[in-house]
């Protein structure tokens, strides 16, 4: 179905035609690149080792365009639009008005995907149209985009109380990386709430991050937050892709991962219409233990491991917030070579290498 909206009978515009002959032939364009962000993983073992902090550094962030007529004789002409579209682009042949493809949203991620998604067609993010260009434009909203599997009863756990768990884990990952006050630099209260109190080395690390963030001591490994006054949020949509999964862990807890990559485009602070989109990838794993086993309090989850890989997000020491570049580059930002594409999510997140270099994104 064309997004043209051209009426029966009519004939498709010159430059369109043009243009889309062009492309055939030549091909996408290579994506623009730009700078990555740090890309850094901590796990942190709780209750039987002290919290390491492992700092990784991998390569992430970047960009990167199709027509019909009348009577039986013009049934070949779309059919044979119809193959060569498909040549072009594999994926889904559905464009709107103005070039985005607007197929219907993908199914939700039930397991990991065995390749990374197909370039999307339309250009530059823009004001109106934000995640024009990018995988995220079929992507879901919010929590909408986290899949939460059936529950089973799974080791201390009953089938309800699994839900239970499984439902609060995706609420922390709504407060912690989708609560607009909280993007816009607020302190993620109600995040926090759902953190075992009595981990105090996770305590200590959440309350000195957000108090005074370093390289030990990061809240985006577990927190997405802007500087308002550096970044400021385009529309009220984050889009997002991912999943969670459980299995019984340790003296019988429910063990939850949850691998969730967010996409968030942002403009300048103080106004103009550059929009960028900063990629985030967390895998974070939390542990609903047997209060009868493990000093808890009702409610809440032990945090055993969280992992990020960033992109467009700064690229110099921590500061608490996403620093996203808005063109122009800066001394940050040397690459050293590597690249990655930020919307693969085809292998879990590396365990590091103690790298903290900044590579390069071959979208974004």
């Amino acid at each position: 179905m064309s997004g043209e909206r051209e009426q029966d009978g009519s004939s498709v515009p010159d430059e369109v035609w043009a243009e889309f002959l062009r492309t055939s032939a030549d091909g996408t364009a290579d994506a623009p690149k730009e700078p990555s962000a740090r890309a850094r993983e901590v796990t942190a073992r709780i209750r039987a080792v002290p919290e390491k902090q492992t700092p990784w550094r991998a390569p992430t962030s970047s960009l990167i365009e199709p027509r019909r007529k009348k009577g039986w004789y013009v049934v070949g002409l779309a059919a044979a639009l119809a193959l060569l579209f498909v040549a072009v682009d594999p994926g889904d042949v559905i464009w709107s008005h103005g070039g985005d493809r607007t197929g219907a949203p993908l199914a939700q991620e039930t397991e990991r995907p065995e390749q990374a998604p197909a370039t999307e067609p339309g250009g530059q993010a823009t004001l109106a149209e934000p995640f024009r260009g990018s995988p995220a434009a079929r992507w879901a909203s919010g929590t909408a985009g986290i899949t939460v599997p059936a529950a089973e009863a799974t080791g201390w756990m009953t089938k309800a109380e699994v839900q239970r768990g499984l439902t609060r884990t995706r609420d922390f990952l709504a407060a912690a990386g989708l609560d607009p006050a909280v993007l816009r630099g607020g302190r993620p209260e109600k995040a926090i709430a759902l953190m075992n109190p009595h981990q105090k080395d996770v305590s200590t690390f959440v309350s000195t991050a957000l108090r005074t963030p370093g390289e030990d001591h990061d809240p985006l490994m577990l927190f997405s937050r802007f500087d308002p006054a550096q970044a400021r949020l385009v529309g009220d949509e984050v889009r997002t892709r991912g999943r969670l999964t459980y299995r019984e862990g340790e003296r019988g807890a429910l063990e939850v991962t949850a691998d969730v990559t967010y996409v968030y485009p942002v403009a300048p602070a103080g106004g103009g219409d550059k929009v960028v989109r900063v990629i985030v990838r967390r895998e974070t794993v939390v542990s609903w233990d047997d209060p009868s086993k493990v000093v808890t309090e009702k409610g809440t989850f032990s945090l055993l491991s969280y992992k990020l890989d960033m992109t467009n997000g700064g690229c110099g020491e921590p500061t608490g917030y996403f620093r996203p570049e808005f063109g122009g580059g800066s001394p940050d930002a040397a690459t050293d070579g590597r690249t990655v594409d930020p919307y693969d999510r085809t292998a879990p997140l590396g365990d590091g290498d103690g790298d903290r270099g900044c590579g390069t994104a071959t979208r974004s």
